[in-house]
């Protein structure tokens, strides 16, 4: 009797041990998943005025991380969306948001400027790399260079500053009147813009850059997002005798409203609305209001980038803007490749590793990005840091003129498909 008690309590212990054995090693199993998985930030305005975007970052980066099952060596790939809203205090607010609850250990993309320049403070309080953000202003590079070791985790920028860029205009209008395309009564240009960052940071580049060519200024006037009542500083544009309108617009309604009203009060100058095709489906908001229209905007060019867009719109139903979703899609590819290569260098990926990779490698030159869809190559260096090298074989943008919803290139010579077109009002 006492020896079957015995063997049923030695039978019962065996049983525990196996239990707590088999609990113990699904505990380190699950501790390996954990350390194998990297989470990415990807920010970007999800909802508000500027959803139009952060809808397509949200498709691209779908699209893309899925060709790779979500993997980069052992690691799985978690994206999560940090909605911006547009607002840079509610940008801080979810970034850090993400690093402390859902720890991320790196993120990726961003739209507005003043949005990454908020968000800048955040990832170099918590040492998380991002990499980059297609917003554009200078002031994010006045910001990164005044304190480079402390901003180096701002990876870098995939738009230049419009400094870098606003030659194309000005280049473009010029040449129109020497070769007697346009003969303007006088050069008086309107400066108009969207008042944030970039907005005047685009409004000051192309202030300095028409002054060097004879131009005479009206404005800058600058308007919040969202606002689509430009009645008044089209009619002081008019009323000031304006034959050239240079200036930005950041969400649809904008676009639509100013190109309508602009043509409703009748104003006989040159339009230029830079970032008229960001939006896919501008064409569809402005109608003809927006034939003649100059923008600097990238092109689906390539068959690589037509097959981009095609796919795109064949899944989610509707045309991308090369701005938003074309360069985004460059970016996250390079992104994917440097996740790969620093894996390989490293046999790591964790936000000290990501950072070591972006400074010695990324912000170097060291590595870039020549299978773009849009840019025939994608290189940061100690001398252009953090905007992207700048020149017609590496990131460069064609000056295009609309009609009916499609873009011709007018400028550079080198690429042009026609010359510019004038329209009567501005004769």
């Amino acid at each position: 009797m006492k020896k079957t008690i015995k063997l049923r309590k030695l039978v019962v212990l065996l049983v525990v041990i196996t239990m707590l054995s088999t609990i113990a090693f699904g505990c380190k199993s699950d501790d390996t998943d954990d350390e194998n998985v990297l989470t990415v930030g990807v920010l970007g305005p999800m909802t508000g005025p500027g959803a139009h975007v952060g809808e397509q970052f949200k498709a691209v980066c779908e699209m893309e991380f899925e060709k790779i099952d979500y993997k980069v060596g052992p690691y799985k790939i978690k994206l999560k969306y940090i909605d911006d809203e547009s607002n840079p205090e509610k940008a801080t607010r979810t970034y850090e948001e993400a690093i402390v609850k859902d720890k991320i250990q790196c993120g990726i993309l961003g739209w507005n400027s003043e949005v990454s320049l908020a968000v800048m403070d955040v990832v170099a309080k918590y040492q998380i790399p991002h990499f980059y953000s297609l917003s554009t202003t200078k002031v994010i590079n006045e910001k990164a260079l005044s304190d480079p070791d402390k901003y180096k985790v701002y990876v870098a920028k995939w738009w230049a500053s419009p400094g870098k860029t606003m030659m194309g205009y000005a280049e473009a209008i010029n040449l129109a009147i020497e070769n007697g395309t346009w003969s303007p009564n006088k050069k008086v240009l309107g400066v108009y813009g969207v008042d944030n960052d970039w907005g005047r940071d685009f409004g000051e580049e192309a202030i300095k850059v028409f002054k060097d060519y004879g131009w005479e200024i009206v404005g800058p006037e600058f308007t919040p997002m969202g606002e689509t009542d430009f009645y008044p500083l089209l009619k002081k544009f008019k009323d000031n005798g304006a034959t050239l309108l240079i200036g930005t617009c950041a969400d649809p309604a904008a676009v639509s409203s100013f190109c309508k009203q602009a043509d409703e009060l009748g104003v006989p100058a040159i339009r230029i609305l830079d970032g008229l095709g960001w939006f896919g489906d501008w064409y569809q908001l402005t109608g003809d209001s927006a034939n003649y229209v100059l923008d600097l905007i990238p092109q689906w060019t390539k068959p690589e980038a037509k097959e981009f867009r095609d796919n795109f719109k064949d899944r989610f139903g509707y045309e991308p803007g090369p701005s938003n979703a074309g360069l985004a899609y460059d970016a996250v590819c390079f992104f994917i490749e440097n996740l790969q290569d620093c894996y390989d260098k490293y046999g790591k990926l964790d936000k000290e590793t990501l950072l070591k990779y972006a400074t010695e490698e990324v912000q170097t030159g060291k590595v870039s990005f020549t299978n773009g869809i849009l840019m025939d190559e994608y290189v940061f260096t100690d001398e252009t840091w953090p905007d992207p090298e700048v020149g017609v074989t590496k990131y460069f943008i064609p000056v295009i003129q609309y009609f009916e919803g499609k873009g011709t290139v007018i400028w550079p010579e080198e690429y042009k498909q026609a010359d510019i077109v004038v329209p009567d009002y501005a004769k």
